[in-house]
């Protein structure tokens, strides 16, 4: 094999590579021979068909097998004996010898990428801090507070007037669009809260003062973020019958409750809930100091980003933000901004993301960090739970097809990096109020 390199510009490289016709020739004609002997035709012994025939039936299907075993072993080898990371799949283009017959020697040119040389840093000296919090008694008893209104009666209210704000209206409703009525937008005996939550903003507030037998037709607007796409953004009408008034009756809270709910006594869902709500600012304050770590991380990712991965990070965001523009989902930071003004800045965060993305698989690869078969098996058996009923078929989805198991493997594997670095760096716990915890500061490009 003959490698002449004919590009070194940063990270990266283009070879011209030859193989020798005569090492082309000897692999197809094992392989033809190969199949000769698994032949069975009419008129020939097992196994003794002419390697003429075989060629004849077989020579273009092997040449093509042979050329592109020849380009696999070329290129691996020419990376192996220069010592070359690649970052990207290689471009080949064949410039002869890929013929049938051909009996000149096999010539490509390859086109690649290069890993950075990346230097560690010295992750003993990153000073991090991480936020602490703990539920007090007043967060204690909002959820139970919650509890107890999911766990509410209603009670009808006799009197013959309109409903007003703290109680409800039972009601039957039709939606409409441009005079049409749409999938989901009917239904019957539904308890409306006149300034409660749960429904499409305007659609309770303007049922206030309505009556048991009365009827009104309002408009509402759904929301630009609305969860069905259909209806997003969309103005509507909805024919609205009022049914019955009724008055909210929250239980008491104590252990009857509980038991309702399945608990012992009020003092096991206290503490239940109390680790419910400790779990999740430990999962908050992981997500802040996480998110300080890799900050401090990108200010010591010094070196050269590949191109080729830049540009395949950002294409995966741009097509996301468009998505958002055209839906008018776009972020508050970002509406005002023209296109040019956001390409650039969601590129900044392509090329963020890839220089972390290398630096933490870099600190993983040379501290020996691996994701373990058993951790793979746990992270699937999580994403079917995602899916009940169906848990079955999504494990043998992700048994069929390793590669969509492989990108269960990435955030599982960056997360013990972190935790790994986490170790080293030098960690001040701070404690805080829920609500410090909570205010999380702008994202950095």
């Amino acid at each position: 094999m003959q490698v002449t390199e004919t590009l070194n510009q940063g990270l990266k490289r283009s070879f011209t590579v030859v193989v020798p016709a005569s090492e082309l020739d000897a692999k197809r004609n094992a392989r033809l021979t190969e199949l000769g002997r698994q032949m069975n035709l009419p008129g020939f012994r097992p196994g003794k068909v002419p390697l003429a025939i075989v060629k004849q039936r077989y020579g273009t299907a092997v040449t093509g097998e042979v050329l592109e075993q020849a380009v696999n072993d070329a290129t691996r080898d020419l990376l192996a004996e220069r010592g070359l990371r690649q970052a990207t799949q290689p471009k080949v283009e064949l410039k002869s010898g890929a013929e049938p017959d051909a009996k000149s020697d096999l010539e490509f040119s390859l086109e690649l990428e290069l890993l950075p040389e990346i230097a560690q840093p010295d992750l003993s000296q990153l000073s991090l801090t991480r936020l602490k919090a703990v539920p007090d008694a007043e967060t204690v008893d909002k959820a139970l507070a919650d509890i107890a209104k999911r766990q509410r009666s209603f009670e009808t209210i006799e009197e013959s007037r309109g409903v007003t704000s703290g109680e409800v209206i039972a009601v039957d409703f039709v939606g409409k669009i441009d005079g049409t009525p749409f999938e989901g937008g009917t239904a019957n005996d539904v308890n409306v809260e006149i300034g409660g939550e749960g429904f499409i903003p305007g659609f309770a507030e303007q049922l206030e003062g309505l009556a048991p037998g009365e009827s009104r037709t309002i408009s509402v607007s759904f929301p630009a973020d609305y969860q069905a796409a259909e209806l997003a953004g969309k103005e509507a009408t909805f024919d609205v019958t009022a049914k019955a008034l009724k008055r909210p009756v929250d239980p008491a809270i104590d252990d009857d409750l509980a038991k309702k709910i399945g608990f012992e006594g009020l003092e096991q869902v206290r503490e239940a809930l109390s680790g419910q709500v400790q779990q999740e600012y430990d999962q908050l304050s992981r997500m802040r100091i996480k998110r300080e770590l890799l900050d401090a991380l990108a200010e010591k990712t010094e070196f050269e980003a590949p191109e080729g991965m830049v540009e395949a990070e950002f294409g995966s965001i741009w097509s996301r933000v468009e998505q958002d523009l055209k839906a008018g989902r776009l972020d508050e930071e970002d509406k005002g901004k023209d296109e040019d003004t956001l390409r650039s800045d969601y590129r900044k965060i392509a090329e963020r993301r890839v220089k972390l993305g290398l630096l933490l698989a870099e600190i993983g690869r040379a501290n020996g960090v691996t994701v373990s078969s058993e951790e793979m098996v746990r992270a699937m058996r999580t994403e079917a739970s995602r899916y009940p009923g169906q848990e079955q078929q999504v494990l043998e989805f992700f048994r069929q097809n390793p590669q969509a198991a492989e990108t269960l493997r990435g955030p599982i594997f960056e997360n013990k990096v972190v935790d790994y670095v986490l170790e080293l760096a030098k960690v001040e716990e701070k404690t805080v109020t829920p609500e410090e915890l909570a205010d999380i500061p702008p994202a950095a490009l």
